[in-house]
């Protein structure tokens, strides 16, 4: 747990290695009390997670809640799709965004703060093939820029 109240469960880090991120946002989940045990327990994965705006509300899907162990036949879908609680202001700015060719909305990283479960969720536009490529040659020259001044130094 860090200093500022935040525990982190999970993060897709491969987002930001398919996606380039414009812009980010906190949403709260909703959620059964299975999941938040296990969430708890730090059993969930964002692979393949997105969210999807329907009816003016946001729903997240793929998003992997391991089942809770000692729920026993109470226990929850891994897969549920899960409601996303954000202001209606908020929604209506991601719809403005989303509507632009090629954006879509990826979960980030999934954390408690303050004792409620929290998804931080970003508009991204998908990288191409040569955009990663780009990425990877221009992290390794700064890596190579670092060790040559560690050795000068």
């Amino acid at each position: 747990m860090s200093d500022d109240g935040i525990k982190i469960v999970t993060q897709n880090r491969k987002a930001r290695h398919d996606y380039t991120i414009l812009d980010s946002f906190e949403a709260g989940l909703a959620l059964q009390g299975t999941e938040v045990k296990s969430l708890r327990a730090g059993n969930a994965n964002l692979k393949d997670c997105y969210a999807r705006i329907e009816n003016g509300e946001v729903f997240l899907y793929n998003f992997h809640v391991s089942a809770y162990e000692k729920a026993g036949r109470f226990n929850h879908d891994p897969l549920r799709v899960k409601k996303l609680l954000l202001h209606r202001k908020e929604i209506r700015k991601l719809t403005g965004k989303i509507q632009e060719k090629g954006l879509t909305l990826v979960a980030l990283k999934v954390y408690f703060k303050g004792g409620k479960a929290k998804v931080e969720l970003a508009v991204g536009r998908g990288k191409k093939l040569h955009d990663r490529r780009d990425d990877v040659a221009e992290r390794d020259a700064k890596r190579a820029i670092a060790r040559a001044m560690r050795k000068k130094g």
